[in-house]
């Protein structure tokens, strides 16, 4: 018999762009309606590189997120090649950092003050693995010599190897995951090692964003892979698999930004990202495996509680918006004009 509905504990956001200033005000509450917790990215303008600066960040956040006073923001460090280690230290045994973020020098969105050589970062690392701080990596290694579809297997050989080699007790989130590679290699690696799955990379290929025409709303970094990797990618994500949990990287650009020569990277999921991730597991015939992804096995690999609360999604259509926002904060949602089959009760 089909399932008509569905109750789960509330689930979390293990990764998600929340921006600031008026951008902030208009797209945190799309997270705070479906979350309990979610971790915050620190790629802002300048980039959030102290304990002060996330503190006050997160301030923000809460005074934009008021209407649901139960949603936590978890913060999060940029790492840079000249970051205090003592820095982290402090803000992670105060309480204000949950873990710490690298993005390799000009990956992906503000990114260029990340780091230029991992070796410049180890005796930061070393001081992360001692205290139990989990790093969180855009996976990617950005070279010219290298196909920006092969980007993630090659950090896999040129960063994430040895550096699990160096420190085997460092706790590791492969965030955002897009190929076979990556979830076969999270599969069989220890259990300090996890990894978040996007809606989009479950659902999107290359081909989706490039064949009759580019559509430059479902141009995100790490790029959609071909059709073997999304595959792969419901393959661990519904599974069961611990190791595997939701994280959105919903990233909000206004329309003017996307439809240009910069095209920038970024999907903004967050409006319905619970009705999408449902859908897939619907698909995979694995609604018994929802809850874990979503809500249990994130907080489990943080050492977090698991939410009280419940959310119930409903198997009943709805529309998504073409457009969020007006002028210069217009954004287009993730599957903008379509019809989802889920929607969260209202109940």
């Amino acid at each position: 018999m089909p399932t008509n509905s569905l109750t789960i504990t509330k689930p979390d956001d293990w990764h998600v762009h929340l921006r600031d200033g008026d951008m902030l005000k208009q797209v945190a509450s799309y997270t705070a309606r479906q979350f309990g917790r979610a971790i915050i990215m620190p790629n802002l303008k300048p980039p959030v590189t102290t304990a002060v600066m996330a503190a006050a960040y997160r301030e923000r956040i809460l005074q934009a997120t008021r209407d649901y006073p139960d949603f936590e923001p978890l913060m999060t460090a940029y790492l840079t090649d000249t970051i205090d280690a003592q820095e982290l230290r402090t803000g992670y045994s105060e309480g204000i950092f949950t873990a710490a973020k690298l993005y390799p020098a000009n990956a992906t969105t503000n990114s260029a003050a990340g780091v230029s050589d991992i070796k410049k970062i180890y005796p930061v690392l070393e001081v992360m693995q001692e205290i139990g701080m989990p790093l969180l990596v855009h996976g990617e290694v950005v070279s010219k010599n290298i196909d920006i579809f092969d980007r993630e297997a090659a950090f896999i050989d040129a960063i994430m190897q040895p550096l699990l080699h160096d420190m085997p007790e460092l706790k590791v989130v492969f965030e955002h995951i897009t190929t076979k590679d990556a979830a076969d290699f999270v599969e069989a690696s220890a259990g300090n090692i996890a990894a978040t799955i996007t809606a989009h990379h479950l659902q999107i290929n290359r081909n989706d964003m490039l064949v009759g025409g580019i559509k430059p709303h479902l141009y995100c970094l790490p790029v959609a892979k071909r059709e073997v990797h999304r595959l792969a990618l419901r393959r661990v994500a519904t599974s069961g698999n611990g190791k595997f949990f939701l994280g959105t990287d919903s990233a909000p650009h206004a329309v003017h930004d996307k439809e240009s020569a910069c095209g920038c990277a970024g999907i903004f999921s967050a409006p319905n990202a619970l009705e999408n991730y449902v859908q897939v597991f619907d698909e995979e015939n694995a609604l018994d495996k929802f809850e874990a992804f979503a809500s249990l096995n994130g907080s489990a690999f943080y050492g977090l509680p698991v939410n009280q609360g419940k959310i119930t999604l409903q198997c009943q259509p709805q529309d998504v918006v073409s457009v969020i926002g007006e002028k210069e904060l217009a954004i287009s949602p993730y599957r903008a004009g379509e019809v989802l089959r889920w929607r969260i009760s209202d109940n």
